[in-house]
């Protein structure tokens, strides 16, 4: 694997590393590439989450801490300097091989310095039963992106009251606050930050890319869309119909409907689960125009792969959510 690596001038937020690694997917010959990154605090929230359920909007303004939206699937993150964040690029398209491949890398380079790293869940690396790592993907053509955080010393109180996950969320994962379900590094290793990041390197890259000045120009131009309000707090209308669940295994909806005389006019869906698939031409288009009953969803949703789209989602679970 090869590590992407470029003179570091200035501070970046975190838009910059995401437009870097929409950049190495887009421009880089097709090979896997990894590199590592640390920003200011930040609130980083999945492509399909509402911001005013997820984030403490005005915790964050009073402390400093920037948010911003990802074009991946899954939770809200906090990242700050003592977290070490994480990104792997590669050409393959299977959603599953790339995601566990990655998932078994960083827990193998765990487990050599004597960490007993597990991965579990959809995303999640535990040391103690403890979360250490939280991991989102998503496609780009003909590319993956997997992206992680590393909990080295991160201020837990800040990601304690910077995010606001569900009670529901919390009691999947048998805890009753954020604080009980995570863990850092530096409680289970002698290595500082700067060595741990030295060691994933040697560990899991062979040689090294490094971007020049032309490059960093045309990630800056990618990381233009990221600070957008369109990007960053969505398009969510209202709708006359909204109903939340949590699904196991697939991760927390939040089903809004425009539906007249029984029909749907709109439909969207939030939450923190992972898009594996196009949700709205494979998935949202098809429920247009269509009676809000079971029978009837069925029929649209007819050789529809939900996990293809949604991971781990079944069609019958979709129209539960739907029509419950």
């Amino acid at each position: 694997m090869t590590y992407v690596a470029f003179q570091k001038e200035k501070e970046y937020n975190l838009p910059f590393y995401l437009a870097m690694e929409e950049y190495v997917a887009r421009e880089l010959p097709a090979q896997d590439y990894f590199f590592m990154w640390q920003v200011e605090p930040t609130v980083i929230f999945g492509r399909n989450q509402l911001i005013d359920s997820e984030v403490d909007m005005a915790y964050c303004s009073r402390n400093g801490i920037r948010m911003y939206r990802r074009k991946s699937g899954g939770g809200c993150v906090y990242a700050d300097k003592s977290n070490i964040m994480l990104s792997y690029i590669t050409p393959s398209t299977n959603v599953n091989f790339t995601f566990n491949r990655y998932m078994l890398m960083v827990e193998h380079a765990l487990q050599k310095l004597g960490v007993d790293a597990r991965t579990t869940g959809r995303n999640d690396i535990l040391v103690g039963g403890k979360k250490v790592s939280g991991n989102a993907f998503y496609h780009l053509p003909g590319r993956s992106i997997v992206h992680g955080t590393m909990l080295y010393d991160t201020n837990l109180e800040h990601m304690a009251r910077a995010t606001t996950p569900s009670d529901a969320k919390l009691k999947s994962k048998g805890v009753s606050s954020v604080r009980q379900h995570v863990t850092t590094l530096n409680n289970h290793i002698s290595l500082s930050i700067e060595e741990l990041k030295a060691f994933f390197r040697s560990e899991l890259c062979s040689s090294e890319h490094s971007l020049n000045a032309a490059d960093i120009a045309a990630i800056e131009e990618i990381e233009k869309e990221y600070y957008t309000p369109e990007f960053i707090y969505g398009n969510n209308p209202a709708y006359s119909i909204v109903k939340t669940r949590r699904i196991e295994g697939v991760g927390e909806f939040r089903a809004s409907i425009d539906a007249k005389d029984g029909k749907v006019r709109k439909i969207d869906l939030a939450g923190d689960f992972f898009i594996t698939g196009d949700i709205d031409s494979m998935l949202l288009s098809r429920l247009k125009g269509v009676e809000l009953e079971p029978g009837a969803l069925a029929s649209a949703l007819d050789g529809v792969d939900c996990g293809a789209v949604i991971m781990n989602l079944k069609k019958e679970q979709l129209i539960n959510l739907l029509t419950d």
